[in-house]
């Protein structure tokens, strides 16, 4: 898994008296053959890893033109078939399947003839940060996928398994609550049982800086795993109070944008890196954050990805598309470009050696895209990292949002330790009018706190303004 001798990875024997080398448990085995194939894929070329897609591809399709009425209406309406020549030809023909589709279509969308190595199947609920969460469900094989790919992730990037891993996330039980958080005897479902580990100390992320921070210092983790805002406002945090926590290695992301602001701001803090992985409830791993840079590869054994502009064309390098996905393993509900929602730039192949598409950054959800009041839609000509620069020119500011509520309003909600000058708001009144491109009229909200969504996660810029169709 790496040609270098200095990283150890303790395996877990199920045989007694077998310590070295250790046979794993048949489903360990399982995950570590399929490890061993995407160590070798890893480094093929785009073509041929596109092949590849496109046979496996033909299952999931011919699985659900069989089982599923509503694809094999689709597909046939489209002229595809499952025929690999065909398929790969008119693949671009088949129409986009929308967040709006699935909602309705429901249970409609799945399999009536699951395969039987495939079962069980488990709904997914996904996060539902636009107010419409989407049902999706998953197989024992996509769960599998999930394990494999995790353990990807974390041997690509070298990982202490020995050390503590802590998460500061949303969990839906009780005994996560600060003070004590919970702690589980290892990392999770992805190692248990084929690898040692340390333990796993969580922390729900609907608790209080203060609280995360006093947390952390008592649990001195290894590795430590939350959302990009919390990440921001903590190292902020344990700046401002000199607070260091000397036994980290690095920070891992996931769930929000990742702003250069806040991969700076933790290296300020703690001296360490940010590594982020973009994933959905719906496919679980798309693209994880290449080893040697911080762009992201795309999972192409898990998932065929399509990244097109407003035509339906495939972006090149330096294009900014939307992001269609179909997933190569999920017999269960088959997903068939599927439109989730989010915007990406494609970035040329990558100087590391790996054939996995890349995409430079992720830019975030539709929700995130500005209206003006002839139809246009944009995102804002400035990331939050620069407009967070110009709110801390304003030392009083401690959080921000931005929110569209019609073609011509946008409300600023601020926690601020007081109001601004009328000065101070007409400064961040003509930044916003200068990298929206419009002259919207801004609205000033001093609040509290702005709270998170209830899955924990928090977006600096949205809009309530129905998209163009």
């Amino acid at each position: 898994m790496t040609k270098s001798d200095d990283y150890q990875v303790d395996f877990l024997s199920a045989v007694q008296a077998i310590r070295w080398p250790a046979p794993p448990k048949p489903d360990g085995a399982m995950a570590l053959a399929l490890l061993f194939q995407l160590e070798q894929s890893q480094w093929w070329s785009a073509q041929r890893l596109r092949r590849r897609q496109f046979d496996q591809l033909a299952e999931v399709v011919g699985h659900a033109a069989r089982t599923v009425p509503f694809h094999a209406q689709r597909l046939a309406d489209a002229g595809i078939s499952a025929a690999r020549e065909n398929l790969e030809a008119n693949w671009s023909r088949l129409p986009i399947l929308t967040r709006h589709d699935v909602q309705s279509l429901g249970e409609a969308l799945c399999s009536k003839k699951l395969p039987p190595a495939h079962g069980p199947t488990r709904m997914h609920v996904t996060g539902g940060s636009t107010g419409e969460p989407v049902r999706v469900w998953g197989t024992a094989v996509t769960a599998l996928a999930w394990r494999v790919f995790t353990l990807r992730e974390h041997l690509w990037h070298r990982r202490d398994f020995r050390s503590t891993l802590a998460a500061m996330r949303f969990v839906d039980h009780e005994a996560a609550r600060p003070p004590q958080g919970a702690r589980s005897r290892n990392w999770g479902p992805a190692t248990d049982g084929l690898i040692a580990t340390g333990p796993c100390a969580i922390l729900t992320i609907h608790s209080s800086t203060a609280e995360q921070a006093d947390w952390l210092q008592r649990q001195q983790p290894g590795y430590l795993l939350s959302y990009p805002s919390a990440l921001n406002a903590l190292a902020r945090y344990c700046l401002k109070n000199n607070i260091r926590l000397p036994s980290l290695q690095q920070i891992r992301t996931f769930g929000e944008v990742l702003e250069p602001e806040t991969r700076a701001a933790c290296r300020e803090a703690w001296g360490v890196p940010v590594v982020d992985v973009y994933s959905s409830e719906e496919f679980g791993y798309l693209a994880m954050q290449c080893p040697d840079h911080e762009h992201y590869h795309v999972q192409s054994e898990n998932v065929l990805v399509e990244v097109l502009d407003d035509g339906g064309r495939s972006c090149a390098a330096g294009e900014i598309g939307r992001v269609v996905v179909t997933s190569l393993h999920n017999f269960g509900m088959p997903l068939l470009r599927y439109d989730i929602g989010d915007y990406a730039e494609v970035g040329p192949p990558c100087d590391c050696g790996r054939g996995l598409p890349v995409l430079r950054r992720i830019l975030g959800r539709q929700r995130n895209m500005f209206v003006l009041p002839d139809g246009q839609t944009r995102w804002p000509m400035f990331d939050a990292s620069a407009l967070a620069s110009v709110f801390q020119e304003l030392p009083p500011i401690r959080q921000f949002q931005i929110t569209q509520r019609t073609t011509t309003e946008i409300d600023v909600n601020l926690v601020s330790a007081r109001p601004l000058t009328g000065e101070e708001e007409e400064h961040i009144r003509h930044y916003l009018q200068r990298g929206l491109g419009y002259a919207f009229a801004v609205a000033f909200c001093y609040v509290d706190e702005i709270p998170r969504t209830r899955r924990g996660k928090f977006e600096e810029f949205r809009s309530q303004v129905p998209l163009p169709r």
